[in-house]
């Protein structure tokens, strides 16, 4: 059986094409980080805000990121978001250089073009997706996105993420070789 060919767009990515390579568990998180980023009046769905949608719902994820005390601390960050920490970030467009040696600079910069979405989060999903591929998935799931997520480590999430305690490299590491096992698997 051959392996599917990792989507790797050639034009800005839409939502229409993103929504379609998502599971509908990872769907709903992208609806709820929309939601959340409207909430906090923020133009765009960043990092932070899928992050903390990624969290609230799914079980692969929380575990990712180990015991309940550290998903806690995670959370709390998140929830200051909009209370005082991270209200720098209001108004300004989370791009961060996404994903530096896996993306080029012109790749990059046509992410800014994408309506609702800061170009680091399009970088994440586009990750996640990639990923799915790789390992012979049709469609990107939570933990997929989360390890988007950590390969940016700039990002506004693995800010979060370090703030809380989590050790980013560790966990990119943990989440690529669970990768590598499934593909391999």
């Amino acid at each position: 059986m051959q392996s599917p060919t990792p989507w790797v767009p050639q034009q800005p990515a839409t939502r229409t094409e993103i929504d379609a390579k998502l599971t509908v568990e990872l769907a709903s998180v992208v609806a709820a980080a929309r939601r959340r980023a409207l909430r906090d009046g923020d133009r765009q769905i960043d990092t932070a805000h899928l992050l903390h949608s990624l969290i609230e719902t799914d079980p692969g994820v929380r575990t990712a990121l180990g015991d309940v005390a550290q998903v806690a601390r995670v959370l709390g960050y998140l929830v200051q978001r909009s209370i005082g920490y991270g209200l720098r970030w209001q108004g300004s467009v989370e791009h961060s250089g996404a994903v530096p040696g896996v993306r080029g600079s012109a790749v990059r910069d046509r992410h800014a073009e994408v309506p609702g979405w800061s170009p680091s989060a399009v970088v994440a999903m586009e990750s996640a997706i990639e990923r799915a591929g790789l390992r012979g998935g049709a469609r990107a799931g939570g933990v997929d996105l989360l390890a988007g997520i950590a390969a940016d480590r700039e990002c506004r999430a693995v800010e979060v993420l370090g703030r809380a305690g989590v050790d980013v490299e560790l966990l990119a590491g943990r989440l690529a070789a669970l990768s590598r096992h499934v593909s391999q698997g």
